[in-house]
């Protein structure tokens, strides 16, 4: 297997990290204009459109009645999964919970002779989670997506998932079980994200929809958008390690080929400041991969969008890390919480060889469902935050009022709104009139 090693130094750097940085990209105009048809066809025929798609997809037997998996069901599913993955899914819940639950915010109240400002928070009223469960189901983003919902306190959460007919998968269903939903609708593709932004007869309209998907699920989110919240598009998975010659070559080798499994355009990249290092990774990666099941997947990530790339100093890698903002930093050098402060822009660092992506994506507890593609330089991980509104509310009384009327009216009056300095006036006027009797 052969992975690209580039020097900074080159001339042609800069257009092949590009290359690698953009492979993301906008959507196909196929994929576009094919959830575009799919989406109205929801909304104008709501369950009788879904019930075509379901079984079109295999999400649906001929001989099974409805979308809805049932608590029966659910539970006989989840039953299926072994002691041990039920052990992991729990322990993974709990250090989720423990961790998002530092993230709840409360409202504040302000005030100041006779004027009141304040700020509630309130939980969204229901939200919608996808989780892939064709080619690949992750029982970790249900968790990764509903508990931060739960801290939150959102009171009614449904779960949108391909479940390819009769099946279910049993991790899937234990996630569910464990986050208490009670919603679980065997859909996939654009037509659940329809189905969640719009509602059907069967199928809750919801507040906000969040969970990853592939590029017919990216493309309808963002299409929903503005009807309905999204926690974001993400793109094609990405790792970023950092590493000096101190770094283990066996541990870069075998997380870059983590995320290479993932998809064919995810990227794995390594920035080391030694040659030997990249060299010697190269290596690892060609002698590990031959044990590894999705080899084809990997091959074609790692040979289109990974790269050994041997910069001239750490200072330049770290700001190569800046500009490419990925999902996830690794930091595999000497001292590497002291370098946290110098990373600006990435979805979650990793620092130290000890803490692999992997922690992350499953058990850390910090939330795996992050911004891709360079979003890391102004949006964040999916926390508690996500699913809570803010409403302002405030109260003046006829003295604070009237402190505040003459500037207000001014602004009003510079905006060429005079409707607005006028709702000012009448009141002043009439506390003139009160004050004369």
């Amino acid at each position: 297997m052969k992975i690209k090693i580039l020097h900074t130094s080159d001339k042609n750097f800069a257009r092949s990290f590009t290359k690698i940085k953009q492979r993301g990209g906008v959507f196909e105009k196929a994929i576009t204009t094919s959830v575009k048809r799919i989406i109205a066809d929801v909304r104008a025929r709501g369950d009788v459109a879904l019930y075509e798609y379901a079984r079109r997809f295999g999400d649906l037997t001929a001989e099974q009645e409805t979308l809805s998996i049932t608590p029966q069901e659910l539970a006989a599913a989840a039953a299926q999964v072994t002691k041990q993955e039920l052990s992991a899914l729990h322990l993974a819940a709990r250090r989720i919970k423990k961790y998002h639950q530092h993230q709840k915010e409360k409202g504040y109240t302000i005030e100041e002779n006779g004027a009141l400002l304040g700020q509630r928070l309130l939980p969204l009223a229901r939200v919608g989670i996808y989780a892939p469960g064709g080619l690949a189901s992750y029982p970790s983003t249900i968790l990764m997506a509903a508990i931060p919902a739960l801290v939150a306190g959102v009171p009614d959460i449904v779960l949108c998932s391909p479940q390819r007919g009769a099946t279910i998968n049993p991790l899937l269903a234990a996630a569910a079980k464990i986050c208490r939903i009670n919603k679980f609708f065997r859909i996939g593709g654009a037509q659940a994200i329809a189905a969640l932004a719009y509602g059907t007869a069967t199928v809750p309209r919801v507040d906000k929809i969040v969970g990853p998907g592939n590029a017919y699920v990216a493309s309808a989110k963002m299409q929903v958008y503005g009807d309905v919240d999204i926690d974001m598009v993400a793109g094609p998975s990405e790792v970023l390690i950092i590493a000096d010659a101190s770094a283990s070559p066996a541990y870069i080798a075998a997380d870059m080929l983590a995320q290479a499994e993932h998809d064919e355009r995810a990227s794995a990249l390594l920035i080391t400041t030694s040659e030997a290092l990249a060299i010697a990774t190269a290596e690892h990666i060609a002698i590990q991969s031959r044990a590894l099941g999705k080899k084809n997947i990997i091959e074609k990530s790692l040979t289109s969008f990974g790269a050994l790339i041997v910069a001239c100093s750490l200072e330049e890698a770290i700001a190569i890390a800046n500009d490419f903002a990925p999902e996830h930093l690794a930091l595999m050098v000497r001292g590497a919480p002291r370098l946290l402060n110098k990373i600006k822009n990435a979805g979650s660092v990793f620092l130290g060889e000890h803490t692999p992506e992997a922690l992350g994506d499953y058990i850390a507890g910090v939330n795996h469902i992050l911004p891709t593609a360079g979003a890391a330089r102004f949006a964040s991980p999916l926390g508690v935050y996500d699913f809570t509104k803010r409403m302002s509310f405030l109260s003046f009384s006829p003295s604070a009022f009237a402190r505040l009327a003459t500037a207000t009216a001014t602004f009003a009056n510079a905006e060429g709104l005079s409707a607005h300095a006028r709702s000012l006036a009448v009141r002043q006027e009439e506390g003139k009139k009160k004050k004369g009797k």
